[in-house]
């Protein structure tokens, strides 16, 4: 018996086993970078803030500089602690939705085209909450 190597469409048959370990791997990578990010923006802030009383009395909301994805990268890029940790988040927020991205993609690769019109339309409601409420 001789080890023929894989053909063409065997090595790159997308099946649904294949499919669920690279979603899987998606999101677990997404979830332990998200969470390495938050924790380096805590360490970061705890060193340049750990030492300061908090005062409960009034209640500050998030500043402008860390509303837009934009202003948090600019904040990341001057090593802001408060914008790395909203980047981890934001990162945290990113992974289901390319979860998502990925699998209209893998159902397009296999052709199942009603998979794909089900997940492109969770993704537009996906991408309506996030983006279109006001």
């Amino acid at each position: 018996m001789t080890n023929s190597p894989l053909t063409t469409t065997e090595a790159n048959s997308w099946n649904d086993t294949r499919i669920e370990l690279i979603v899987g791997v998606l999101l677990r990578s997404g979830v332990i970078l998200a969470a390495a990010v938050v924790l380096f923006g805590a360490v970061l802030y705890l060193v340049h803030h750990g030492h300061e009383i908090p005062n409960y009395t009034a209640f500050h909301g998030e500043p402008e500089s860390l509303k837009s994805p934009v202003d948090i990268f600019h904040g990341v890029m001057g090593l802001s602690a408060r914008a790395i940790i909203q980047l981890g988040l934001l990162l945290l927020i990113a992974t289901p939705v390319a979860r998502v991205l990925f699998s209209a993609i893998a159902f397009a690769i296999e052709r199942d085209w009603m998979y794909v019109g089900i997940t492109l339309i969770v993704f537009v409601v996906l991408m309506f909450s996030l983006f279109g409420s006001t």
